[in-house]
């Protein structure tokens, strides 16, 4: 009798966790979104901080990064890298584009400072009581959570973190009610200028 040669199945690979967390993601899991941004958000947020420095600009970075990272899962590849190096590279676009406004807001208000003080002129006044008039009138108008994020930022000239922070609301919805109110202030606004210039 011959004895057979047992030969030993090679072993099947268990994927890590975090790749599974990855295929997750991409899948569109919103659990597995909760996991990505619990494991990874303090990651962003650092390289944010240090590129920033400042804070509440850092933590509205991290919050942009993981919804790019959401909007544009299908676009990640986990053949191509780790979901981490994914996030790092959505994170130093984002880094990048906040320094960039922060340039253009301080060349801005540096041209600003330049220009010649002017004498006021009486007609400005009206338009501007009228402006304000229309503006308060079109507030009242808006859903109750816009406007209530509106006035947050410009009558108690808060941050967007801030009226998270007071409504009890998540960052990215502030920053949505204050969106979509602005762009409806904004069409009635332009709609209203229109007609009076007729």
């Amino acid at each position: 009798m011959t004895a057979l040669a047992v030969t030993e199945a090679p072993p099947v690979p268990v994927p890590a966790p975090e790749d599974d967390q990855a295929l997750r993601f991409a899948a569109g899991d919103e659990g597995a979104l909760e996991a990505v941004y619990h494991r990874w958000s303090p990651l962003v947020l650092s390289l944010a901080r240090q590129s920033l420095g400042d804070g509440a600009e850092a933590e509205d970075v991290t919050q942009t990064v993981f919804l790019a990272a959401w909007r544009g899962r299908h676009g990640y590849r986990p053949g191509r890298g780790p979901l981490p190096a994914w996030l790092v590279g959505i994170a130093r676009r984002k880094i990048a584009d906040a320094l960039s406004a922060r340039t253009r807001r301080t060349d801005a208000a540096a041209a600003a400072a330049r220009e010649p003080a002017r004498a006021p002129d009486p007609s400005h006044a009206q338009d501007a009581v009228l402006n304000r008039v229309d503006v308060t009138r079109e507030l009242r108008r808006l859903p109750e959570a816009q406007r209530r994020v509106l006035c947050l930022a410009f009558y108690g000239d808060l941050t967007q973190t801030q009226i998270a922070h007071v409504t009890g609301w998540p960052l990215g919805t502030v920053k949505s009610h204050a969106r979509r109110g602005l762009l409806r202030l904004g069409r009635t606004l332009d709609a209203q200028a229109t007609a009076r210039a007729r």
